[in-house]
């Protein structure tokens, strides 16, 4: 197929969902505009892309979008409950998690995650590119922490999106 026929398959449909649901409308102008914006996003952008986003296991992808959308209704609830406490009782920390990810999506994707998730933030990559530091809102237990983004957010991003 012709790459600007659909320079990017799987974003096309992702940002035409994120459209419709943005504009809170399954009428047929907000579908149309979604999958138009869907097609255009990616194909205006194609030039910095540094490689074709390859999917390895789509499966485990649908598994990470569900444990991700899950994650953040959890943590918006504790967000607000914090803030409902006050401030006295947030740990707040800098927490160093070494990467086992090494393309360019992955890294992204984790960095992006981290962020979306209410409560911690993606702060910085080394330059080497084998530690972001995150930094959290209520970090009772950095190494807890840590854990739970290897397991929940990289572990099927490696499965996903690294090279075998």
């Amino acid at each position: 197929m012709k790459r600007w026929l659909l320079p990017h398959p799987i974003l096309t449909p992702t940002l035409a969902l994120i459209w419709v649901l943005l504009v809170n409308s399954l009428s047929p102008g907000a579908i149309i505009l979604g999958l138009l914006l869907g097609w255009a996003i990616p194909l205006f952008t194609l030039r910095f892309w540094p490689a074709e986003v390859r999917v390895r296991k789509p499966l485990t992808l649908l598994r990470f979008v569900v444990v991700l959308l899950y994650d953040i209704v959890v943590a918006n609830v504790a967000v607000a409950w914090l803030i409902l406490r006050g401030p006295k009782h947030t740990t707040p920390a800098f927490v160093v998690v070494p990467l086992s990810l090494t393309t360019d999506i992955g890294i992204s994707i984790l960095a992006n995650t981290i962020s979306l998730t209410p409560g911690t933030v993606s702060s910085w990559l080394s330059p080497d590119r084998r530690r972001l530091i995150v930094q959290g809102l209520d970090v009772k237990d950095p190494d807890a922490l840590v854990e739970t983004i290897k397991r929940r957010y990289e572990a099927p991003l490696l499965e996903v999106f690294e090279p075998c």
